[in-house]
């Protein structure tokens, strides 16, 4: 098996060339900060850019900080890209992947049947600050309207699993409790999105703490860490 058919794909993104998944337990964990040995993560890692060539010669990622920034990739390098904090990807060219780590928080998949595709880290953090709609922007700064994009919150921690404080509660939903409460991230960001006029909507049934025996989990007390990976082959 490989690593990418050890992943849940979403498979309503082939039809436009745009091959889009979260990897599992089963293909190991991509995290750099864990004392696992660094050659095994980093041979993940190339195993990883081996298997999405030829359709993706260029691979992006960053030090993800919980923010809201979205860096736009252009063509013209081939390799590996790290850059420094940055939560969110996009690239309006074909065969760029783009790829965030994820345990818990949610991975959203941003795409359009031309191939322009975004990949975003949305914990708590991200989802106050509305990375989600900073990702949609990017799009529609670039002329593609955001009601002709599709979006998918991949496996996270769900609605059930995921408590907070009161006060974080009312951040996230504008709602007042006056106790910790469960809160779904998923279903805040896609109301998010619809505000801004997303239409195409869907969402992983897969939970990161349900499913521990899937995927790895921050809450579960795991350090690895999955990808989510996007790419429109060339």
């Amino acid at each position: 098996m490989t690593i990418i058919a050890e992943s849940e794909a979403i498979p309503e993104l082939a039809a436009f060339g745009i091959r889009a998944f979260t990897t599992t337990r089963a293909a190991g964990s991509f995290g750099l900060m864990t004392d696992e040995p660094v050659s095994g993560v980093m041979g993940r890692w190339s195993e990883l850019r081996r298997e999405l060539r030829p359709g993706g010669t260029r691979l992006a990622t960053a030090s993800q900080v919980h923010g809201a920034t979205v860096l736009v990739h252009h063509s013209g390098w081939n390799g590996s890209l790290r850059a420094d904090d940055a939560d969110g990807h996009l690239s309006v060219e074909r065969g760029t992947a783009l790829a965030v780590t994820v345990a818990d928080c949610v991975p959203v998949f941003l795409a359009h049947p031309s191939g322009a595709v975004a990949l975003l880290h949305s914990g708590w953090r991200g989802t106050a600050a509305r990375i989600v709609e900073r990702g949609i922007e990017a799009f529609e700064h670039r002329g593609f309207r955001a009601s002709e994009l599709r979006l998918h919150t991949g496996p996270a921690i769900c609605g059930n699993c995921y408590e907070v404080s009161a006060d974080l509660y009312a951040q996230l939903t504008g709602q007042k409790t006056g106790k910790p409460t469960t809160v779904d991230l998923r279903a805040v960001i896609a109301a998010h999105a619809r505000a801004k006029g997303v239409t195409h909507v869907t969402t992983s049934a897969s939970c990161t703490r349900c499913d521990n025996d899937r995927f790895y989990s921050h809450r579960a007390g795991d350090s690895g860490r999955q990808l989510g990976v996007i790419v429109a082959d060339l």
